[in-house]
C-alpha cells in the first residue's frame, strides 16, 4: 500500500461522505485489499485478537466482526479457538472475499451507524478492527454494538485519535458512568499502518457490558 494507486485508495475511504460510496470504494479494492493492507503493516486486527483473547474465553459463543472485510480477523479467531463468528460489512465485495476464507458461520451486508436487525444480547463479544475512524463510523455506531452484546460480553474496537478527541472519549465515559459500560482496557495510541505516512494514531479498546 505504498505506491500512490493504493493510498489514494486508502485516502478516498477516508474521505468518503456517505455508506454507499464507501461500500463502492472497498468494492472496487477487495481483490488486492489483504495484500495491500499487509505491505503497510496493518496493525489493529492483531491487536484486537490480542485484546479479545485476554478478556474473552476460548470457545464463547457467537461472536460478531463488525466491519469484517475480508476477514483477516476472522481467519485468527477460528485459529485461536472462536469457532463460531459471524461478519458483518457494508461491502459485498469485501464480504466476498471473506466467504473464500471458509471461517464464518454468517455473514451480513449491512452498515454500522444506524439499528442493526440482530436481538438485543445477540453475542458473547464483538470485535471492531479499524472501523471507527475518518469516513467510516463515528460514535453513532458504537450503542447498538453495546445493544446487541450480552451482559458480561465484551466489544473490542479500535479508535482513531481524530475520532477519540472529536467526542468519543467523552461518550465512553459517560456510558461508564451511567453502569452501561467497563473500561475493562485501553491501550496506548499506536500508529496503525507503519509502512502509511502521516498515519493518524489509533487506541485499542475492550469495554465489557454490564
Amino acid at each position: 500500500m505504498t505506491d500512490k494507486k493504493n493510498k489514494g485508495a486508502l485516502a478516498a475511504a477516508y474521505a468518503a461522505k456517505r455508506p454507499e460510496d464507501v461500500a463502492a470504494l472497498y468494492d472496487s479494492w477487495s481483490d488486492t485489499y489483504d495484500a495491500d493492507m499487509s505491505a503497510a503493516g496493518y496493525r489493529h486486527p492483531t491487536i484486537c485478537l490480542a485484546l479479545l483473547a485476554r478478556h474473552l474465553p476460548r470457545g464463547a459463543a457467537p461472536l460478531l466482526d463488525a466491519g469484517a472485510g475480508t476477514g483477516l480477523i476472522g481467519e485468527w479467531l477460528a485459529i485461536t479457538g472462536y469457532p463460531d463468528v459471524q461478519a458483518l460489512d457494508i461491502s459485498a465485495g469485501m464480504l466476498a472475499q471473506a466467504t473464500r476464507k471458509g471461517v464464518y458461520s454468517a455473514l451480513h451486508c449491512l452498515a454500522l451507524g444506524g439499528a442493526l436487525p440482530f436481538a438485543d444480547g445477540a453475542y458473547a463479544g464483538i470485535v471492531s478492527a479499524g472501523v471507527f475512524t475518518s469516513g467510516h463510523v463515528g460514535v453513532e455506531g458504537l450503542d447498538e454494538l453495546i445493544r446487541i452484546c450480552r451482559p458480561g460480553g465484551v466489544i473490542v474496537l479500535t479508535v482513531k485519535n481524530t475520532l477519540w478527541n472529536a467526542g468519543f472519549a467523552g461518550r465512553i465515559t459517560e456510558l461508564e458512568a451511567n453502569g452501561v459500560v467497563t473500561r475493562a482496557e485501553e491501550t496506548p495510541p499506536y500508529v496503525s499502518m507503519p509502512g502509511e505516512t502521516d498515519t493518524v494514531p489509533s487506541r485499542g479498546l475492550v469495554l465489557r457490558v454490564s
